[in-house]
C-alpha cells in the first residue's frame, strides 16, 4: 500500500527527494503520513482537496482486500 501512495504522490511532487512516507500500524488501523516540501503541498492536495480525496479513495479501495483501514495524512515539511 505504501508503494501505491508513494507512486501517486511522486507523480505530482516536483521535489521527489523531499517526500517522506511513514507508516504506523495499530491493530487493523494503519496511518500513513506523507511529509512534503511546502511547494508541493498544493500540487498533491489539489484544488479544494480533490487530488487528496482521490488518493484516499484509491487507498480505501485497495485496502478492502487486506481487511485493514488506512488513514492518509498529508503534512508540510517544517523548515
Amino acid at each position: 500500500m505504501v508503494d501505491l501512495i508513494k507512486y501517486i504522490v511522486n507523480s505530482f511532487a516536483d521535489k521527489k527527494e523531499m517526500v517522506e512516507i511513514e507508516e504506523t500500524v495499530s491493530g487493523k488501523e494503519v496511518t500513513v503520513t506523507v511529509t512534503l516540501d511546502p511547494e508541493d503541498m498544493g500540487k498533491v492536495i489539489g484544488r479544494q482537496g480533490k487530488i487528496a480525496k482521490a488518493i484516499r479513495t484509491l487507498v480505501h479501495a485497495a485496502s478492502l482486500k487486506q481487511n485493514k483501514k488506512y488513514n492518509l495524512e498529508i503534512k508540510e515539511r517544517e523548515a
